[in-house]
Order: structure tokens, then C-alpha cells, then sequence
């Protein structure tokens, strides 16, 4: 890991009087990465997106002799659409909202301001063609909305991946917990927070074979005004610590006081997803925990889900089956099909089909070793590729046999990748919750491999991702996983 050098963008107000440090001026970079002006600034690209969607919407319906609209009712179109989007929470910020995520909740907002423009319309006159123009608005703003959303998205994480609209973030925490949040953020950028420092009462201890996190050690919680000022935080992460809790209050307040975003993790975080809910008894707060039944209906709809799509994927696809069956045939001697024993839902063993892309499929490679915390995959020893096989591991069409495993019922389209029995084994004495991946089945592809962790990746960072997926399964989790897995394939892999 490189060395972080601790910036400090400007420098601290002289302390006030009552021995607290002045507010210090923020600068307009600082300003772009905090609410409001975040906030304002995608509000704008709605407002823009919007306003030409009904521009070009009404010069579309003109332009065809339909009713033209009112302008004061197409002027009003706007405004509805951004106090509906602003009603249903959708300018709330989130640390990863992806633009998937951003889809629905537009659409529906556009369909249902939309309905609004039309009985406007249809109540204040007579005659004319308001279906037509309506129509025609619905589809322009349909279209450029998202558009916005998508190009915004897109540069914030090409600012993010560059290091630029990070917002220092100062974490509270000295153990495991608080390492991982910090390699976390390191790792990925994209959530727009860089740690700069650690607060808590002791200096970094962590566990033996943790790595101390490359940022320095700022003082105790009693410092955090002074650490505010001197790294210019604008968010604060409070992870496990000794701390005493009334310390830990302070520091949310003065956090808070200084105009910082806060998060915490909670106790038990394993367990917690994203449909958790906070209750209250009185004034005490209960954190309700609902469970995923993998046995449930939903569960039911998937697999019925899983096999028809399976079904539909295998016939659309079936020139290009076939012919990758007959050049694997042609490629070298050997079985079409390369079939390896893998542990699917509740530790069974099944049969996990594969496209042969090797010569001498069986021969063993006592060279090879598995990396240490890495799982399996990818190229392992020495390389017995064909031309064929090359191409077909960089593509992943090596895969596509999976959706016959599908068909059978030993895989779903969405899930976590099965691994061989005899890693499995070794996973499980190794690796924290690895085994609780085992409660659905196996997938063709799935949220970790949709982050990237293909080939011989962290196995604990793929059994971290896998089992948020199943506490968090939807149906609609899993069409965002299959949208997802098309850019993740067109990146080359080994």
C-alpha cells in the first residue's frame, strides 16, 4: 500500500475563547462533496434533463399537428417531477447508489407526473389531442432523465477513481473492524470517503497478521475538534472500539456541531441488511432484523424464475452453442463438456458443466498451489489453454453450459459461485461465515463476481459479498446482478 501522506487543506483557526476551534471556511471543492450543494447540483441535471424532455416533447407533438399544450401546464411539468422525486427520497444521499438503483424510482416518478400533466390538461380544455402531447413528453423525459442520472454517475466515479471529490473522513476505532472499513474505502473509491486519520482513546492495536492501516494516529476522542480542523474532515465513521459510549456521544455531537456526516457500525453488523428497520420502545431505539427464509416463496418464484429464463437463454443462444460445441470438438481430443465436482445448496455435490478449454483435461498439476487467502481459479500451473479455450475463459462463454445445470436444478442464474469440495473444506476452518453462502444454491454468476472478485481473488472479500446477497435477496437484486454481469464479462478475464 502506498504511503498516505496526511494533508491539511488549510489551516486551523485559532481557537475561540471557550476553547473550541472556530467553524473554518470550506472550500468549493469541500462544498461540491457536502449536502446541500451535492444535492442542488443533482437537482439541477433533473431540472435540465427534464426541461428539455418537455421541450422536446411539446415540439414533437406540433411538429405532428397534435394539441399543442399550454405553456404554463408544460412549464408546471417540471416542478412535479422534482418535488415527486424529492417526496419519495430519491436526492437522499447514499454512499454507493448506483445507477440502476436510480431507474425505477425516475420511471415511476416520470409515469406518475405524467398522469398529473394529462388531467391537467383534460380539466382545462375542451378539445384537442392532450393523450398525444402527453405521450410524446413521457417518452422524451423517460429517455433523458436517466440519460442525466447516467452521465452524472459517470463522472463523479471517473472524479472519485482519480482521488478528486473524496471527502476526508476521519475513523473512530482501532481493531479489526475499523481496519476493514479503512481498506474498504481505500479499496474502493467510488463511495466518495478517504480515511485520514484514526481517533480513539488507545493507538492502533489490531489482531495478530492485521495490517496497521497506512494513516495516522490522531489522539483520542477528546481530540476530535482539534482532528477536524487539522485534516479538514467532513465525515466520521465510528467503528468498534474501547471506548466508553459517553465518549462516543461526544464525539457524534461534535461531529455534528462542526456540520459532519456521521456513520456508525452497528454491533452484530453480520446480521444486519438492508431492509433492517429502527423501532422504538419509548425513546429507546430496537433495530428490527427481518429474516430471508431461503426456503420461502420468494425462493420458489427465483427457482421457477431461474429455469424458465434458462430455458429462454439456452434457445435464444443456440447457434452459438452449438458452434462453440463444435469447435471445443474440433479444438483437441477430449469430451466436449469439462464436468468438476463442486458443493452446491446445503453442502451437496453436484456436477458444475463447463466448456473443456484445456488439452489433457484430467492430468493432474501437482506444480500448482493456491495462493494464500485466494480462491481457486483461473489459469492453475502450468498453461494447457487451446486456441478455442483461450477465448473462451476471456469471454467466459466457457460458463454457458451452467444454464443446463440450471435446468436441472443444481444452479440458479443469480447466487454465489459453488467451489470444490475439497477447498470448501478448507474454506470453512478458515475463512469467517464461508459456510453460510451454502443456504441457497450455487449461481452462474453473482454480486461478488459483479465486484470484480473472479479468478484467484480474496475468498473471505467473495464470502462477504455473497452472504450481503443473501440477506438482502430480491428479485430485483437479481436482475440487477444479471444487468451487471454483461459489463462484468466484457472485462477480460483470465
Amino acid at each position: 500500500m502506498a504511503t498516505r501522506t496526511l494533508q491539511v487543506e488549510n489551516s486551523p483557526t485559532a481557537p475561540a475563547g471557550n476553547g473550541k476551534h472556530a467553524p473554518r471556511k470550506k472550500t468549493f471543492a469541500e462544498r461540491v462533496r457536502t449536502d446541500p450543494l451535492s444535492t442542488i447540483i443533482t437537482v439541477s441535471i433533473d431540472v435540465l434533463s427534464v426541461s428539455i424532455a418537455t421541450a422536446l416533447g411539446a415540439w414533437w407533438a406540433t411538429s405532428r399537428n397534435d394539441y399543442p399544450p399550454d405553456l404554463w401546464l408544460a412549464i408546471l411539468f417540471v416542478p412535479v417531477v422534482v418535488a415527486t422525486l424529492a417526496a419519495r427520497g430519491v436526492y437522499r444521499r447514499r454512499l454507493n447508489r448506483e445507477f440502476l438503483d436510480e431507474i425505477g424510482p425516475i420511471e415511476a416518478t416520470v409515469a406518475i407526473s405524467t398522469m398529473f400533466l394529462l388531467a391537467g390538461m383534460l380539466l382545462t380544455q375542451e378539445s384537442g389531442r392532450p393523450g398525444s402531447t402527453v405521450l410524446k413528453i413521457w417518452l422524451c423525459a423517460a429517455v433523458l432523465m436517466p440519460f442525466g442520472r447516467l452521465v452524472r454517475v459517470i463522472v463523479q466515479r471517473s472524479l472519485r477513481r482519480h482521488h478528486h471529490l473524496v471527502a476526508p473522513t476521519l475513523i473512530v476505532g482501532n481493531g479489526r473492524v475499523a481496519g476493514h472499513i479503512i481498506n474498504r474505502l481505500e479499496e474502493f473509491p467510488e463511495y466518495g470517503l478517504g480515511p485520514v486519520g484514526i481517533i480513539d482513546a488507545e493507538p492502533w492495536f489490531g489482531q495478530a497478521g492485521d495490517p496497521r492501516p497506512d494513516i495516522p494516529y490522531l489522539g483520542p476522542p477528546e481530540n476530535i475538534d482539534k482532528a477536524i480542523q487539522e485534516t479538514g474532515a467532513q465525515n466520521v465513521v465510528i467503528a468498534f472500539s474501547r471506548t466508553q459510549d459517553q465518549v462516543l456521544t461526544h464525539v457524534v455531537r461534535a461531529a455534528h456541531q462542526n456540520g459532519l456526516r456521521v456513520w456508525v457500525v452497528p454491533r452484530m453488523f453480520d446480521t444486519i441488511g438492508e431492509r433492517a428497520r429502527i423501532e422504538h420502545v419509548g425513546g429507546t431505539p430496537l433495530l428490527a432484523l427481518p429474516h430471508t427464509n431461503p426456503r420461502g416463496w420468494q425462493f420458489t418464484v427465483k427457482h421457477v424464475f431461474d429455469r424458465v429464463m434458462s430455458f429462454l437463454l439456452l434457445l435464444f443462444i443456440s447457434p452459438v452453442f452449438l458452434t462453440l460445441v463444435l469447435l471445443v470438438k474440433l479444438s483437441s481430443p477430449g469430451p466436449i463438456f469439462f464436468r468438476q465436482p463442486r458443493v452446491g445448496r446445503d453442502g451437496r455435490v453436484f456436477d458444475c458443466l463447463k466448456f473443456r478449454t484445456m488439452r489433457a483435461p484430467d492430468a493432474a498439476d501437482a506444480a500448482f498451489q493456491l495462493k494464500t487467502g485466494a480462491a481457486p481459479g483461473g489459469v492453475e500451473g502450468v498453461d494447457r489453454r487451446t486456441k478455442i479455450g483461450k477465448i473462451l475463459r476471456a469471454t467466459s462463454l466457457d460458463e454457458l453450459p451452467q444454464f443446463l445445470n440450471v435446468l436441472k436444478g443444481e444452479m440458479s442464474l443469480v447466487g454465489p459461485r459453488p467451489e470444490r469440495p475439497e477447498f470448501v473444506e478448507l474454506f470453512e476452518a478458515q475463512i469467517q461465515r464461508y459456510g453460510e453462502r451454502h443456504r441457497v444454491r450455487a449461481g452462474v454468476t453473482g454480486w461478488a463476481q459483479v465486484h470484480g472478485l473472479r479468478g484467484q481473488t480474496s475468498i473471505a472479500d467473495r464470502a462477504e459479498w455473497d452472504n450481503y446477497y443473501i440477506e438482502n435477496f430480491s428479485i430485483a437484486l437479481d436482475l440487477k446482478i444479471l444487468a451487471l454481469t454483461i459489463p462484468a464479462v466484457l472485462r477480460r478475464a483470465e
